[in-house]
């Protein structure tokens, strides 16, 4: 099974079109204020289905609720590909979101049900790093064919339609996880039964301290690394742009061509830094220790972006967008490991969603945000600003909260 885990994550991260979004959008005429609402829109969609997609997978069969995903995928490709209408670009949004919500938490409890069923539970951070790491090998590999694509077609709108064919292959791989990681569901679809699971894991998410924190830490960490981080495609192609090297090829080969590049690298990386991410934790004495170091990494990194985007020193900014890509890959295992220490088998998929959803309800406000800013500053400086203010009121609470516990041996 850890073969089709990493099989599913290396073909689920052929999206040809990821390290070209923005590139794609800006090329139908869009800002950026309209391609963050696009991205807001999105999430809101994802948002909406999050938990209750949960829900569904752990009670009526996981495997089913992924291939769904992955059929509303593929629709949404189609949708970006045909489409020049910003209100037909609404739509395909909405089966992306569709697809994320019913993909996002089920998966990640599907491995984390198969390693409690094999006794090895103890290893969820290293298992789901492992499996992650071939997540981010894929994409180290798709934006090399994402890459060439653009170069020989010209434009960044066609790889839609390539991004199409490692989503089929997906869902036969689906067809292979056997019926037990379907998880405990019921024959007949109950909405009462749905209300009752969500209800009993919303009650425990708002009661409950450390999943309550959990979730003010993802929302934070994920939802502004995930607003923020295809701001490195303008630059990379401004950066092209201003090297004096290939000046033969247009603008879109040249971009095509660093994107590759760049992106093969911090793909690379984040696929070492996900393997390695229980380093950390072993070193830190456990996933929270390493959260807490790592959020002193992230505060240093959006504050030496502040001056790199007001000043355009795109070698900077280019490290520092995949320092903090890296970071991420760093940091995502042990954040699901330590949500998915907050559940019980029959919850985990729902708990999980709330994560995902956590992170959904960040990029609502800090894409669009972010967009209008940048278009009205004319720089991309406010990454920097924002991520930065997020980073010292985590690290001020993280410090709130130690003040707040009793010494020990006190009365």
């Amino acid at each position: 099974m850890l073969f089709r885990f990493s099989l599913y994550g290396f073909l689920k991260n052929q999206r040809y079109y990821d390290p070209f979004l923005i590139l794609a959008f800006l090329e139908k005429g869009l800002s950026f204020f309209q391609i963050g609402i696009l991205i807001g829109f999105r999430e809101i969609c994802t948002n909406l289905f999050e938990i209750p997609s949960g829900a569904v997978a752990d009670l009526y069969g996981r495997r089913r609720a992924m291939i769904f995903s992955f059929c509303a995928y593929i629709v949404s490709f189609t949708t970006f590909a045909m489409s020049e209408s910003l209100l037909l670009l609404f739509g395909g949004m909405f089966f992306f979101g569709l697809g994320d919500a019913f993909r996002s938490g089920t998966h990640k409890a599907m491995i984390f049900d198969w390693l409690r069923l094999q006794g090895r539970s103890d290893e969820k951070t290293k298992v789901y790093g492992y499996t992650r790491s071939w997540s981010q090998m894929g994409s180290a590999i798709s934006v090399l064919i994402a890459g060439g694509l653009v170069f020989y077609r010209g434009n960044f709108t066609d790889i839609f339609w390539f991004s199409i064919i490692p989503y089929g292959l997906n869902v036969i791989n689906f067809l292979g996880y056997p019926a037990r990681l379907d998880g405990d569901r019921h024959s007949e679809f109950s909405l009462r039964a749905v209300a009752r699971l969500l209800g009993n894991v919303l009650k425990r998410s708002v009661q409950f301290p450390p999943l309550r924190r959990l979730v003010f830490e993802g929302m934070g960490f994920e939802g502004m690394y995930k607003a923020s981080k295809d701001y490195l495609q303008p630059i990379l192609k401004q950066t092209a742009i201003a090297l004096p090297l290939f000046l033969v090829l247009d603008q879109s080969k040249r971009a095509a061509l660093l994107v590759a590049g760049v992106y093969f690298v911090l793909y690379f990386l984040s696929s070492f830094a996900s393997r390695n991410s229980h380093q950390i934790s072993n070193w830190r004495g456990g996933d929270e220790g390493a959260a807490r170091f790592m959020w002193w990494i992230d505060l240093a990194l959006f504050a030496l972006l502040i001056p790199a985007l007001w000043f355009s020193w795109y070698p900077a900014i280019i490290v520092l967008f995949v320092g903090l890509a890296i970071l991420q890959n760093f940091w995502r295992p042990g954040l699901i490991s330590r949500f998915n220490a907050q559940s019980t088998p029959e919850m985990s998929a729902t708990i999980l969603s709330i994560e995902a959803q956590s992170k959904s309800l960040a990029t609502i406000v800090l894409a669009p945000l972010l967009g209008w800013l940048v278009d009205s500053i004319g720089n991309f400086s406010p990454v920097g600003i924002i991520g930065t203010c997020i980073a010292v009121a985590i690290l001020l609470a993280y410090r709130g909260e130690l003040e707040a516990r009793p010494v020990s041996g006190s009365a």
